[in-house]
């Protein structure tokens, strides 16, 4: 059982869970409670939604693994489960599985709410995911943006599935106080591009650590067809933008105490270290540690809703 909690990235499915309950409980609820008005996706709906979404990324989880276990011989052999733990046929049944009970919970929800069609977003992130593990993470650049899109769904979600039921039932008052939800959608966006940003920086990161591997297998990733000079200043790039980004932000829109100590401690000192681990990072162990920090500051960002909450009761 333990074997089977690695495969699908256990952790990582839990900060899934944290995200989205954060984005509603941390930044919806307290907006819309300014407004006087109520949250309309239940409880139990929404924790549909969110072990759909888990179900979903834990059947992709599954499938990588079981077309990368070559590579994984040569990059990670220590972390292999597919084919040495678990049988590469019950590794295939249990992705079916998964993805049929991650599809139904999406189906269920998106009925739910009015609006079928939404299930097409279900299936859709299942057929990105099957064909990312075969051929898409094997081209330039495209699965590492794949999988970057893929988080920074994570917390949009949230707003795909709450914001409709919104309009229905307070669509016309919000005309008459010439009004809307941006205030929500923008706070979840920004969540949604530093999802973006620090999964774009993580996968670079691990696409150089697994140099060797890919290799062999004749994978084009970024630092396979342009070197690890240039991969590395792509990703001091990305880290340069997400720091600056961090400071617009706070200093044009927030401008509170409370966020520049967070983003100080949590975020721009972590991200400078992280810069500093990236110039200086010469072996697999070195970028093995930088993946592990981006991890870290990736869950810092995603905590900093808790004082969102806190600015959010004291603004509006």
């Amino acid at each position: 059982m333990l074997y089977f909690f690695r495969l699908i990235r256990y952790k990582n499915l839990l900060i899934i869970i944290l995200t989205q309950y954060l984005m509603r409980w941390s930044i919806i609820k307290p907006i819309l409670t300014a407004y006087n008005f109520e949250l309309q996706f239940s409880e139990l709906n929404f924790f549909f939604l969110v072990m759909a979404t888990v179900l979903l990324t834990a059947a992709g989880y599954v499938i990588n693994d079981y077309f990368d276990a070559k590579t994984d011989m040569v990059n990670r052999p220590d972390t292999v489960i597919v084919g040495r733990v678990l049988n590469r046929r019950w590794a295939i049944l249990w992705h079916v599985i998964i993805n049929i009970v991650g599809i139904g919970l999406g189906a269920y929800i998106s009925f739910y709410i009015g609006i079928p069609s939404l299930t097409l977003v279900f299936i859709m992130v299942t057929g990105i995911l099957w064909f990312y593990s075969t051929t898409y993470k094997r081209q330039f650049l495209i699965g590492n943006v794949i999988v970057a899109l893929l988080t920074a769904m994570v917390p949009l979600m949230v707003l795909l599935f709450e914001i409709p039921l919104l309009n229905q039932k307070y669509g016309l008052l919000m005309e008459e106080l010439r009004s809307d939800f941006t205030h929500i959608i923008v706070w979840v966006m920004a969540f949604s591009v530093f999802a973006f940003l620090l999964t774009m920086i993580r996968e670079i990161i691990k696409d150089i650590e697994d140099y060797e591997g890919d290799s062999i297998y004749g994978r084009k990733t970024l630092p396979i067809v342009t070197g690890v000079l240039n991969s590395k200043i792509v990703i001091i790039t990305f880290i340069l933008t997400t720091i600056f980004s961090l400071l617009y932000i706070n200093f044009t829109f927030l401008n509170d105490k409370i966020t520049l100590v967070y983003f100080s401690i949590f975020l721009l000192i972590p991200l400078v270290l992280l810069l500093y681990k990236i110039i200086k990072a010469s072996s697999k162990k070195d970028y093995h540690k930088a993946s592990n920090l981006t991890k870290w500051i990736m869950l810092s960002g995603i905590s900093y809703a808790l004082v969102a909450n806190y600015i959010i009761n004291h603004t509006f």
